[in-house]
């Protein structure tokens, strides 16, 4: 349920994701094999030059040895790319942010929604590029507009975070990556895919997809789930956890024909700055060795449909600020004690009952929850008043119960023995005083690679 009524679906490419798990997974376990192909890999990466006069004034590093990663999406259509489309220029629809942690013990990815409404800064015109004007726009125009330059100033002054290096990568070394590793496991629901528009069929069950394949399984929209963006992300966000597994398992790391053949592809697949060069990844594979698929976490800069420009998306502040604090100084490597972070808020389904007295409430609550990354169910009229806002769950429903609960300024809680569902019953009280301002990570909607796309 949710307050802005139907959703448009905005035009999500994020296949890119899948490429930086992989990456940053295979970089863990590859030091000795990277060390011996250096030279042959240093000669595969294409680099682009950041005039840094052109970024402007610059957030300050505040995590002074964590590394930051611009990471974009071409979807350029000429050469290998040409039968997915033509059209002239370059765009990018995935943008992603990730944070490398100081001690090189974990991973953050920030995806931002392409059709997000943000304060774009000016760019100057440069080869290719028209330049940019500063107004309020969709934040994936600052690529249309001004390259991976305009891209970069326009991330660091949206989130306060200094950026080190970017990375670029199109449709083809997507595809080549994936293949590479011999191919990604994922799981389809019923009834299964039959996609025209992504050159996709697949019956229910599980796969293991080519790179062809796995293009278009994260292109796929309206052939899945309810066809909304929510689904759409999720099933891409799963995808990427798996590649991560892949590239980070033993089948890989042990094999270094295979090894070899994966950072081949994702160095001949990538741009970058000249300073992100083979010998700086070599570098971070080193210090980050150690690093296993449940501390690379990922996460969406909190967002909702706008109410007042159909088709586009809006951050939910204070969320979004507080989130790109916590990685600006480092402040995202607390977990939880007990298991309940690693079920996705996605998957936490809440039927909201509203007992308050007041008729608005329970939805106000609802799109409160939703914004956050709850699943909301429906949202209901309650059959009594009720003073106390409480939280109903069953035994099936008790690791999700406190990571709803943490969240709720003011609520106790009630366990229905005799039930089985893994739904949460919210019942809004006259005491409901809304969310608690995020204070760690675990607090905005975020999952880690373990999880499986089965699951």
């Amino acid at each position: 349920m949710s307050a802005v009524g139907v959703r448009p679906v905005p035009k999500w490419r994020a296949w890119l994701w899948a490429f930086l798990a992989g990456f940053l997974g295979v970089l863990v376990g590859a030091v000795t094999y990277l060390v011996v192909g250096v030279v042959t890999l240093t000669g595969n990466v294409t680099h682009e030059q950041i005039p840094q006069k052109e970024l402007g004034p610059r957030p300050t590093k505040i995590a002074t040895e964590a590394m930051n990663v611009l990471i974009v999406g071409s979807d350029k259509r000429d050469g290998a790319n040409a039968r997915y489309g033509k059209f002239g220029g370059e765009r990018t629809d995935t943008i992603i942010l990730a944070h490398v942690s100081p001690k090189r013990d974990g991973a953050l990815l920030i995806s931002f929604p392409r059709d997000s409404l943000v304060q774009l800064p000016g760019c100057p015109a440069r080869a290719g590029f028209p330049g940019q004007r500063e107004h309020i726009g969709m934040i994936n125009e600052s690529f249309n507009s001004g390259g991976i330059v305009c891209t970069w100033k326009t991330i660091e002054g949206l989130t306060g975070i200094r950026i080190d290096h970017f990375v670029k990568v199109d449709f083809t070394g997507f595809k080549e990556m994936v293949n590479a590793l011999g191919g990604v496991p994922i799981c389809v629901p019923e009834p299964g895919i039959a996609d025209r528009k992504a050159l996709l069929t697949l019956s229910a069950g599980r796969h293991l997809l080519s790179g062809e394949q796995s293009l278009g399984y994260v292109r796929a929209r309206y052939s899945l789930g309810d066809g909304s963006d929510i689904g759409r992300i999720q099933r891409q966000q799963m995808f990427l956890a798996s590649m991560a597994k892949k590239a980070m398992s033993g089948e890989t790391l042990a094999d270094p024909a295979l090894l070899f053949d994966f950072l081949d592809a994702v160095t001949r697949s990538i741009t970058t700055d000249p300073q992100l060069s083979v010998g700086v990844m070599k570098d971070l594979a080193v210090s980050a060795q150690g690093i296993t698929a449940g501390q690379i976490r990922f996460v969406t800069a909190p967002w909702r449909y706008s109410l007042t420009s159909p088709g586009r998306v809006e951050w939910v502040q204070p969320q979004a600020d507080r989130l790109f604090k916590m990685v600006a100084s480092d402040q995202v490597s607390a977990n939880l004690a007990t298991g309940e972070q690693k079920i996705p808020k996605s998957q936490i389904h809440i039927i909201v009952q509203n007992a308050s007295g007041r008729a608005d409430l329970g939805t106000i609550a609802a799109a409160n929850l939703e914004q956050r990354g709850y699943h909301i169910v429906r949202v209901q009229q309650a059959p009594t008043y009720a003073p106390k806002t409480t939280i109903k769950y069953t035994p099936n429903g008790l690791t999700r119960a406190p990571r709803l609960f943490r969240e709720i300024k003011r609520t106790t809680t009630f366990r229905v023995e005799a039930g089985t569902t893994e739904r949460l019953v919210l019942v809004v009280g006259a005491d409901w005083e809304g969310l608690k301002p995020p204070k760690t990570l675990d607090d905005i909607d975020s999952f880690d690679a373990t999880h499986d796309t089965c699951g």
